[in-house]
């Protein structure tokens, strides 16, 4: 009887230390997230409320409110420039996207479905642009523009954004692609689908998380890129946000609320944008991982 009450006692202290232990876990796990949001989100919050203030009031009052909030500093960074290079950076990310989910679909298509001699070395093919960092290719990358003519034009940094991001792209799509029943495929064919019908109405519609997730990331490197865009294009007027804000901070030397007005408008819509397929784009993680 004893022994029995003497197991239950420690049995007891076991559950109590372990509960004791986890909810300390929980905690710091919890602190530690709570300083990561902080470091992360404390200077995107400082600059989205300094913007609304005077250039001499960002100095005096560094991390108070406005004293009267000054909406004119978009308007005026809008007016100055930031418009031009807004709308530059909107036209080259929707097209990078959408040329490099079109071609790395089509491939991810052809190397899951068909049966052909090489077809490894072609998937290998596709991967061995991750292997090349886009510093070292710059030298060559220039001449290359400068051979075609793609010199000062929109269309070279799309197409090397594409290039760019196409492995990567390639790899989750087809990893994805390798994962859906090919009864489907069977079923299309019996229905008289084509492989590309096949492709738009069954296969891209079933890899949605995917194709976000694949968006979303190209989206984010051609938005932030500035290499590129900086060296490739040369016309004010083309400039994309990255390389367009040195240029504007150029002029905007000495209006702080100015210049952080359109820092902040360059960072909406990526953060919008990453807002609302927040959904898809986990899923589509989620789904590359397991199922890849």
């Amino acid at each position: 009887m004893k022994s029995r009450y003497n197991k239950s006692i420690r049995y007891l202290n076991y559950n109590g230390m372990k509960e004791i232990t986890d909810n300390l876990g929980s905690m710091v796990a919890k602190l530690i997230i709570v300083l990561f949001f902080m470091i992360i989100a404390g200077p995107l919050i400082w600059m989205v409320v300094s913007s609304f203030k005077s250039s001499n009031e960002i100095f005096s009052n560094i991390w108070g409110l406005p004293g009267q909030w000054l909406f004119t500093n978009y308007v005026e960074a809008w007016n100055t420039g930031i418009s031009k290079y807004f709308i530059n950076s909107v036209f080259v990310t929707v097209c990078t996207i959408i040329l490099t989910l079109i071609i790395c679909s089509l491939y991810a298509y052809s190397i899951t479905i068909f049966d052909f001699k090489g077809k490894k070395c072609f998937f290998i093919l596709a991967l061995c642009g991750m292997m090349f960092s886009p510093i070292v290719s710059m030298i060559p990358l220039y001449q290359e523009v400068q051979v075609l003519g793609l010199y000062n034009r929109r269309i070279a940094l799309i197409l090397i954004y594409s290039a760019y991001q196409m492995s990567l792209s390639f790899l989750l799509i087809q990893s994805f692609f390798k994962s859906i029943d090919k009864a489907y495929l069977d079923a299309a064919k019996i229905d008289g689908c084509n492989n590309l019908i096949t492709l738009i109405y069954i296969f891209i519609p079933m890899s949605k998380p995917i194709f976000v997730t694949s968006a979303v990331l190209t989206g984010f490197y051609s938005w932030n890129e500035f290499s590129f865009a900086l060296i490739f294009v040369k016309d004010s007027a083309l400039k994309t946000i990255p390389s367009g804000l040195l240029a504007f901070q150029g002029e905007m030397h000495a209006e702080w609320g100015v210049l952080l007005a359109g820092l902040v408008i360059s960072a909406v819509p990526i953060i919008m944008f990453f807002v609302f397929a927040q959904k898809y784009f986990i899923a589509g993680i989620s789904a590359g991982g397991v199922k890849g």
